[in-house]
């Protein structure tokens, strides 16, 4: 295993920087770099010089012997003043004394493969790291500690055991389950397809609370598109005039919104085909966006169109599976709104009616992500419970017909699924993807 080096610390300067070293070689490096190796555990005044002698740097070196270390391998801290140069400097001495550059993420890949933390836990701490939320904060620390992996595992060893009495089922012919068995496997099966169901739920939200949601401002032109998204972002972040099309593009903004993260995606206004061919393509791009999209915002001028005859007109171009939310907007000049399409009355002028606007886009990520007490997820793990779920569901079934082999194979695939959410079964590949994402140093 090669031994490591990289900054820990973000790039420029600042009052104190830390660089971070792991692998085998550690001792040695830190004899040769401090003159002696520093006590474990210990936070000990130290001069790092360069190969002339000449020094460096002097600040705090702490040496962590493995496995006790955050690798799990030797591990060398160095805190020294913050600024480029002098951190650099100190990188290529540890690149002469044996260390080579760590990649991305590769100090928290390592804690994985020396079974420091499981995958999930990895995972958070890249979303610890990028949270943007006090509430994402605290979800990727629950992550961290573990209260993710904990349910996960307590599936799977429900799961482990249920598969071992279907299989002893089929290894032993002779011992035949009399209907009161078969029917306590099956009750077993449904607590845990509505135990996995739950977990479903909480990681979706989890992923939410970790990745943001999607939504995309629509509408016809000049609806009050863009001024909205400037009344959620809190500032002009989109060119507003009374021209009609003056947004021809995809205009992204992030906002915060009740501790959940949003990325707001303003787009050109939706019409009949036009002869502009810059119009054209933006509303091209206005409709791929809204295919994409966690959800919509259909804007409608309540004061041009108080029937939502723009919503009608576009409805058979709308995905089916993107969920829409009607908007009547401009209400400071029409009052009451008396629509047949059910939405919210808002003026993006004023600001009327958006509380209510705020409680919805945050209601978008479930009511666990409202109250607190969630955690950290992502797609992938999103992804592999459904499977779960899905071949666990497929096992109920064989469970019923009785159909014990196919019953076994689904639970087989079902806890292969929730092995990868923790890393018991996860490729190189996918390994490399996860933490091609963290921050050097991490």
């Amino acid at each position: 295993m090669e031994t490591i080096a990289a900054a820990a610390t973000p790039s420029g300067r600042g009052g104190v920087a830390i660089v971070r070293v792991s692998g085998p070689l550690v001792p040695e490096i830190a004899t040769q770099l401090l003159g002696t190796l520093p006590a474990p555990r210990h936070a000990t005044i130290a001069r790092w010089s360069d190969a002339t002698g000449d020094a460096l740097d002097t600040g705090l070196a702490l040496y962590f012997p493995a496995p006790h270390s955050f690798t799990g391998e030797h591990v060398l801290e160095l805190h020294g003043h913050g600024g480029a140069v002098i951190i650099e400097a100190l990188l290529e001495r540890l690149v002469q004394l044996g260390a080579r550059r760590a990649r991305p993420g590769e100090f928290s890949e390592r804690a994985y493969l020396n079974d420091k933390m499981d995958l999930a836990q990895a995972e958070a701490v890249a979303d610890l790291v990028d949270a943007g939320s006090r509430s994402a904060a605290r979800a990727a620390l629950r992550s961290l500690q573990g209260e993710f992996s904990a349910r996960i595992n307590a599936l799977r060893e429900a799961l482990i055991a249920l598969r071992v009495q279907v299989e002893a089922g089929i290894d032993f012919p002779e011992e035949h389950l009399d209907v009161a068995a078969r029917e306590a496997l099956r009750t077993r099966a449904d607590a845990l397809v509505a135990d996995l169901q739950q977990l479903l739920v909480a990681a979706s939200q989890g992923r939410v609370l970790t990745e943001g949601l999607t939504v995309v401002i629509a509408g016809r032109p000049n609806a009050g598109k863009s001024t909205l998204l400037n009344r959620l972002a809190g500032h002009d972040a989109a060119i507003v005039t009374p021209i009609a099309g003056t947004t021809r593009d995809l205009l992204r903004e992030q906002v915060t919104i009740k501790g959940i993260p949003f990325e707001l995606i303003d787009t050109a206004g939706l019409r009949a085909a036009t002869a502009d061919a810059i119009e054209e393509e933006g509303m091209r791009r206005a409709r791929a966006a809204i295919t994409s999209a966690d959800h919509v915002l259909f804007i409608v001028d309540a004061l041009v169109d108080p029937m939502a005859t723009s919503l009608a007109a576009e409805s058979p171009s709308l995905p089916p599976a993107v969920p829409v939310t009607v908007v009547y907007n401009k209400i400071d000049l029409v009052g009451e709104v008396v629509a047949d399409v059910p939405g919210l009355a808002v003026s993006a002028a004023s600001g009327d009616g958006f509380d209510e606007l705020r409680e919805l886009l945050a209601s978008l990520a479930g009511p666990a992500q409202v109250t607190g007490g969630a955690f950290s997820a992502r797609a992938r793990h999103v992804e592999a419970l459904q499977r779960a779920a899905r071949h666990l569901g497929l096992a109920r079934k064989h469970l019923v017909r009785p159909d014990p082999e196919l019953a076994a194979e689904e639970l087989r695939t079902a806890q292969g699924a929730l092995g990868e959410v923790v890393g018991q079964l996860t490729s190189d590949e996918l390994l490399g993807e996860i933490f091609s994402r963290f921050c050097i140093g991490k």
